[in-house]
């Protein structure tokens, strides 16, 4: 197993196991729980396939993925106690996701010959889009639309892993070094209340 496919495998949990928790916040059922956790993990890597016409799609070619979010589901419900409460776990898992699957999306792009702008695109859309699903499924205004710097993040640390791809270092440690860049923005920008601005008129 490459560590390009154990960060994927990685990422999905993280990301299963913050839809789980937040679906559990929601008081849903077990059946609402796993398909909140599975859209959350899948979602975006979903959407890049169908963009870029990646046949069959990456979940349905490698059950793994599937396993994956199962076993994320049960440990968030058997754990709910000790994590489900604090909301420094949802946090840290979804800015794990989110700092794993910005490279992912990012690569899938350059190995499919995209525009650098493109891919950087990709990998955005690859971290975020299935926040976005989960949180309309819940009805909550996603986090890619609100001042806080979320997206921002994920362009950042595409941008640096376009930048030192160019550089004679080991892509292994490009994937580490750029993966922990987004987590590090995320954390930095919440922990000082790190926002972007924002456009309003007067009613």
């Amino acid at each position: 197993m490459t560590i390009f496919h154990l960060l994927d495998l990685l990422g999905t949990a993280s990301f299963a196991i913050s839809g789980a928790l937040i679906a559990m916040n929601k008081k849903m059922d077990p059946f609402g729980v796993f398909i909140i956790a599975f859209v959350t993990a899948v979602g975006g890597g979903t959407l890049r396939d169908i963009l870029i016409d990646r046949n069959p799609i990456t979940w349905m070619s490698d059950l793994n993925y599937v396993y994956i979010i199962f076993i994320s589901v049960v440990f968030a419900i058997i754990f709910r106690k000790k994590i489900g409460y604090l909301s420094k776990s949802l946090f840290l898992f979804d800015t794990i996701g989110l700092g794993i699957f910005t490279i992912i999306g990012t690569e899938i792009g350059i190995q499919n010959d995209l525009h650098p702008l493109l891919s950087i695109s990709l990998g955005m859309m690859t971290a975020t889009f299935g926040g976005v699903t989960r949180d309309i499924l819940i009805n909550e205004i996603p986090i890619i639309f609100h001042k806080e710097i979320y997206a921002t993040a994920c362009i950042l640390g595409a941008v640096t892993y376009l930048i030192l791809s160019k550089f004679d270092i080991s892509q292994d440690v490009n994937y580490l070094i750029t993966t922990i860049i987004v987590i590090a923005i995320r954390l930095i920008s919440v922990k000082f209340k790190l926002k972007l601005p924002t456009f309003y008129t007067d009613s």
